[in-house]
């Protein structure tokens, strides 16, 4: 059996670290999609275009994403940017990228070319890319929750974040939503090993799908 497994969230609800550590209870790659719009958004600021001038020429470029369990790298035109994806900068342009209709199906493409298993994370991946995915997850929390959770990664101060997290909140509404069948965690009260084990909980109680052997010290 080759699962698709998607977790989709707005902003800091915690489904990368949720989804990387399921995908490695369960020994399967981890797919990040969100840093493929990402990788859109630097190469617009590299080019010092908006995101309607990068989606008029986005296919001359080649973008792809190699997953393990752990992490995910990125590669935009042969050059690995994965650590360069992690701003404020392109946090501040990320949502006007995503909104692009054929930078969307550009990026929808390189993540349907990921042969299965893994588990996915973004906003959509249960209700537009991976509809047949077999378990799926919708994580949420509070604005305020969210933004101390990005805060420790940005080193950027709390109002700040928090600005920013509710403008990609509205930025991000059209795409941010759960799939119709998808499970829906609020994450705000909860520690991350909480909210995965709920997760497992959840996939183990649909087909039984068993956790990875845990390596000999």
């Amino acid at each position: 059996m080759n699962p698709i497994i998607t977790i989709d969230g707005p902003s800091a609800s915690g489904k990368t670290s949720v989804a990387r550590r399921v995908a490695q209870r369960l020994g399967i790659p981890y797919v990040s999609s969100g840093l493929l719009y990402r990788a859109v958004a630097l190469l617009g600021l590299r080019q010092r275009v908006s995101a309607e001038e990068v989606e008029s020429h986005l296919e001359k470029h080649l973008l792809s994403l190699e997953p393990t369990a752990q992490s995910n790298r990125v590669l935009l035109d042969g050059e690995d940017v994965t650590e360069a994806l992690h701003s404020l900068e392109v946090d501040r342009v990320v949502s006007a990228v995503a909104k692009r209709p054929r930078i969307r199906a550009y990026v929808n493409q390189v993540l349907r070319r990921i042969p299965p298993p893994f588990v996915v994370d973004g906003r959509d991946m249960g209700r537009a890319v991976f509809p047949q995915a077999q378990h799926k997850f919708y994580l949420t929390a509070r604005p305020e929750v969210r933004a101390q959770r990005r805060m420790l990664e940005r080193n950027v101060a709390l109002d700040t974040v928090l600005a920013e997290i509710i403008r990609r909140d509205q930025a991000d509404q059209q795409q941010s939503l759960p799939a119709d069948d998808a499970i829906v965690l609020d994450t705000s009260a909860l520690e991350l090993e909480e909210v995965v084990e709920a997760v497992l909980a959840q996939i183990r109680a649909r087909n039984g799908l068993r956790e990875a052997p845990t390596p000999p010290a």
